[in-house]
């Protein structure tokens, strides 16, 4: 089972489904769950936070998406929103840290 975040035109998360996973049918699931929706859609892993996985290994996409957070194409990342004035985001572990 994967799970696959819908992205408004601003690339803000509006909604996150369970799916397919990726490479099951010989589909695209983001393409095909995009399609049906009209709506941009990113797959997310459920077992990422702060760039890595619970046993330390490199994550997928930053973070888990939830409803609200922000996907950056440029680095290929789920961020959550920020919590703040004085805070920066880190791109490497796509969280934000004190200035």
């Amino acid at each position: 089972m994967a799970h696959y975040a819908f992205l408004d035109e601003n690339n803000v998360v509006t909604e996150v489904i369970v799916g397919k996973d990726e490479g099951e049918g010989g589909l695209d699931w983001e393409h095909f769950y995009g399609n049906v929706r009209q709506q941009k859609c990113r797959r997310t892993s459920y077992n990422t936070r702060g760039g890595k996985r619970p046993d330390g290994s490199p994550g997928y996409r930053g973070n888990y998406a939830g409803v609200g957070f922000t996907f950056r194409e440029d680095i290929d990342a789920f961020l959550p929103p920020c919590p703040g004035e004085g805070f920066v985001l880190d791109e490497g572990t796509a969280t934000w840290v004190e200035a």
